[in-house]
Parts: C-alpha cells; structure tokens; sequence
C-alpha cells in the first residue's frame, strides 16, 4: 500500500466486500454516488490497482482489500473456507484467518 487508508475508505472497502454497489454504499453512508465513486478511486490507487477495459477495479480492489485486512465480509457469509477445521467445541473454525 502507498499509504494508510482513512476511515472512511475502510468503511467503504468493508461494504464493497460485502457486494454492495456504489449507490449501496452510498445511502449506507449518507454520502453522493459521486463520492463514492471518487473514493474507491483513490483507494485503488493506494493499492496501485489500474483500470482499463477488462478489469473489474471494485472486485481487484474488494480482493487487495480483504488479502491486506483480513476476510470480515467472507465471515459473513457464514461459508467454511478451505481451511476450515472443526475444533472440540464441535464448531467450524479457519486456522489461518484468526484476528
């Protein structure tokens, strides 16, 4: 990453994880689609994500995001991922994606 991101990327990188659209993010932040727009610009280019035809900049960027910060959204989901084991408790638990 170029730079630390603020509080408010944070906050718009987590609702991107979670598959909602700008005008999603928009309404759940209380803010324009335009800003929206320009702040998941400005995140992709902290994490040095280009644009171009062919790439998705919010799926690139949802990815950088979750790969740097860790699979919140992914929890949510409530999915065991492929490193799931099942502890004593009888409970699913992923042994590399422990906070």
């Amino acid at each position: 990453m170029r730079r630390d991101l603020t509080p408010f990327e944070h906050l718009v990188a987590q609702h991107l994880c979670d598959g909602l659209s700008n005008i999603a993010v928009a309404k759940a932040t209380a803010h324009s689609e335009k800003v929206i727009e320009n702040t998941v610009s400005r995140m992709a280019s902290v994490f040095g994500i280009k644009s171009d035809g062919d790439t998705n900049i919010r799926v690139l960027l949802a990815l950088a995001y979750r790969a740097h910060f860790g699979d919140g959204s992914f929890d949510k989901l409530n999915i065991d991922c492929s490193h799931s084991k099942v502890g004593a408790d009888g409970k699913s638990y992923c042994d590399k994606h422990v906070d």
